[in-house]
């Protein structure tokens, strides 16, 4: 099977308050998203890379690429207005592949380790679909409109969501295939749509990790400079 990372970077980053979108801040030297399109560009069972961009900044991506000389990318496409737009971006892309998996990652979360991207192939070898998760240690509380409570779920059966979330091409192309058709689709990640429109395709967790963050508002990059110290110190110590 071909392993085919797609970046979705589509967002305008309104909630950072500059004037590009949060992909392009500078973290550890770099864009952030050259971050992420490093970590599939590296991995040696990626095959290939579809990075998925808001149309007023493809050429900076193009840019990026180029300079980093990135062998993976083939495509670099417009994401849309909604989530669901840029994963239907790379689904279109692909539809006249053969035994391909897709395997979407936040362009925003530019710590993922190339042990959790080979635990998401190997699942994805055995046929299943994977989410990347890890175990929450609060208490969750579920509210309704007013913001009562009206339940606590039971922690051990809760996770936090991470990327990448991944899947067979024919399991993702048709639980969109069926959400397009309701009227009242709203998709905020491709486990949801897999989940309610494809309900036999199962989906299992791969651990994440918790420094496998997403860089969403201002103090995140500076826990992301703390992670990247982290691992530089880490790297010195076993490779004197």
């Amino acid at each position: 099977m071909k392993n085919i990372a797609v970046i979705l970077a589509g967002g305008s980053g309104k909630r950072m308050g500059g004037s590009l979108p949060k992909q392009f801040l500078i973290l550890g030297e770099k864009p952030i998203i050259q971050h992420s399109i490093e970590a599939f560009e590296n991995h040696p069972q990626t095959d290939e890379i579809c990075i998925i961009i808001h149309a007023d900044f493809i050429h900076e991506v193009e840019c990026i690429v180029k300079e980093n000389n990135f062998k993976k990318v083939r495509y670099i496409l417009p994401g849309g207005k909604e989530r669901s737009d840029s994963s239907l971006a790379a689904i279109h892309a692909y539809q006249e592949e053969q035994n391909i998996n897709l395997i979407f990652h936040d362009a925003v979360r530019p710590f993922v380790s190339s042990e959790i991207i080979s635990n998401v192939i190997r699942e994805l070898n055995a046929g299943k679909s994977v989410a990347v998760a890890i175990t929450t240690v609060d208490t969750i509380f579920e509210v309704d409109e007013k913001n009562k409570i009206v339940s606590v779920p039971q922690r051990s059966f809760l996770r936090r969501a991470q990327t990448p979330q991944a899947f067979p091409y024919n399991a993702i192309k048709s639980a969109y295939e069926i959400a397009l058709k309701d009227p009242d689709f709203v998709a905020t990640d491709d486990c949801g749509v897999v989940l309610k429109y494809l309900p036999r395709e199962a989906i299992y967790i791969v651990e994440g990790d918790e420094s496998n963050i997403k860089i969403t508002f201002e103090g995140d990059l500076v826990l992301g400079e703390q992670i990247m110290k982290k691992k530089r110190a880490n790297s010195y110590k076993f490779n004197p």
